[in-house]
């Protein structure tokens, strides 16, 4: 049987003002509106025979990961947290050496969690046909039929054939400049590196443990101060954090005699930038990719994203217009590989919208900032029914919140009582408090924060079902 492995880190930071560090592309709707990349990820895994899958992400999205496997109805899933970036080598390894620990060795179907894929049938035929060559020993990548002269993927050679769609691997090759991508193609030698592999977890255990026993070794040193906290699987921070930062390509694939590449011809694309969501996004008659509130007017080949209001366009062409709450991005069709430029922009100049967006989710819910000023800030609160903030309490700020819908069961202080609708509660610096829906409807709120100081920051947790509660100082919100 087949053990799914999502990777599901990564920032995406050339789909900004969409993607954000603290909701990055795979836990976004974008080729599907009713499911993010991750989900649909994990829903085109329906029809093989394959246990539940086993999911690596960051630290600081793991409720995120868990409300979406939730919403699927996955709500037991395991989930390894990396509590820092270390590249797809020791991620990999990480859950190779969870489930040899449990005494398990199965076949390790590694998957990125942005890709897109359109034909799941083709999807499922080329795993299978590779699944003879990992149960060989094989270490299997899928190379994707290429379409076009694309420089943004990496590319891999086929040497010999080993059967109807399988090959060994000649040398994996680094994103060409044009004229190289397009010789590429023309050879027919070539396909795109997607970053998906078939192999047994031993195989790569041993891979590893020949051409870079240094992070074999960190991997298992962090796995040994593991710990379990809900559905998650933490992993001793400082022995990670040791970690060379790797990917499996230059760790494993490219040393080992045991490459093969299967093809795949299944509309992939990893979404990589906006250029890319337009191209395989339906169009209208004038070429225009539109959601949401869009009047486009003589304008063509143009995506507009409109998320919370009006985006109208007139006379434009071969345009970027993403608008959400917070920011607006506007570029030529040409140059979308430079909005990683502006995010490192945003980064050296000290701004936030790089981020998080005015909404950012917690495991209880979801708060909006909708305004703030000189002493201020104004948060629309949506809690969860049966869901809890922690205790706890700020130096700096007070607290006013006004039930707007719902009931709230507020603690503060030593005194616990239920706030409804239209009724609000004020909490002075320095008191100890908690928030609570005991209802079965979301609670909705309105929190007015005033004081010297406003930052994330300013926070003490005493207790949090959500495991929370921390040594240093939190960073985030309730």
């Amino acid at each position: 049987m087949l053990q799914p492995v999502i990777m599901a880190g990564g920032s995406g930071s050339r789909l900004w003002p969409l993607s954000r560090q603290l909701n990055p592309k795979q836990f976004l709707p974008l080729a599907d509106q009713q499911l993010t990349m991750l989900q649909a990820t994990i829903g085109r895994l329906r029809g093989l025979s394959c246990a539940q899958p086993l999911l690596i992400c960051n630290e600081q999205h793991r409720f995120m990961a868990a409300t979406q496997l939730e919403q699927l109805g996955m709500d037991d899933t395991r989930i390894i947290l990396e509590p820092c970036g270390r590249n797809t080598a020791p991620a990999i390894a990480l859950a190779a050496i969870k489930l040899a620990t449990a005494g398990q060795d199965p076949l390790l179907l590694i998957l990125a969690a942005d890709h897109r894929i359109a034909d799941v049938a083709a999807f499922h035929d080329s795993i299978q046909a590779a699944i003879p060559l990992a149960e060989a020993g094989k270490l299997v990548t899928f190379g994707i039929v290429p379409t076009s002269a694309e420089t943004g993927y990496g590319y891999i050679q086929q040497g010999q054939r080993l059967s109807e769609r399988a090959y060994a691997v000649n040398r994996f090759v680094e994103k060409p400049d044009a004229d190289t991508a397009h010789a590429y193609v023309e050879s027919g030698e070539y396909f795109w590196n997607s970053g998906m592999f078939l192999f047994r977890a031993s195989r790569y255990l041993e891979e590893l443990a020949e051409h870079r026993p240094d992070i074999l070794t960190a991997c298992r040193e962090a796995a040994l101060g593991k710990a379990y906290d809900m559905l998650f699987t933490r992993v001793d921070a400082e022995a990670f954090a040791a970690c060379p930062d790797e990917s499996i390509d230059y760790a494993v694939m490219e040393n080992t005699a045991d490459a093969v590449v299967v093809g795949l011809d299944a509309g992939w694309s990893d979404i990589g930038s906006w250029s890319a969501l337009w191209d395989i996004s339906d169009k209208d008659a004038a070429g225009n990719a539109v959601q949401g509130d869009v009047l486009a007017h003589e304008s063509r080949n143009t995506l507009i994203r409109a998320d919370h209001r009006l985006v109208a366009t007139l006379g434009v062409d071969d345009l970027i217009i993403v608008e959400t709450k917070d920011a607006v991005l506007v570029a030529h069709r040409d140059r979308v590989q430079d909005v990683k430029a502006l995010v490192e922009k945003l980064k050296t100049t000290g701004r936030q919208e790089h981020i998080s967006h005015r909404e950012v989710y917690r495991p209880w819910g979801v708060y909006d900032s909708i305004d703030h000023g000189h002493r201020y800030q104004v948060k629309h609160i949506t809690v969860k029914p049966g869901a809890k903030l922690s205790l706890q309490m700020h130096h700096h700020r007070a607290e006013h919140w006004i039930v707007v819908c719902g009931t709230a069961k507020v603690t503060n202080g030593d005194k616990t009582y239920l706030v409804t609708e239209n009724q609000s509660s004020y909490i002075p610096i320095g008191q100890v408090h908690t928030l609570e829906n005991p209802g079965v409807i979301d609670l909705q709120l309105i929190e007015v924060q005033s004081g010297s100081y406003l930052g994330e920051d300013d926070i003490v947790r005493f207790e949090d079902r959500y495991g929370r509660v921390e040594k240093a100082p939190a960073t985030t919100k309730a």
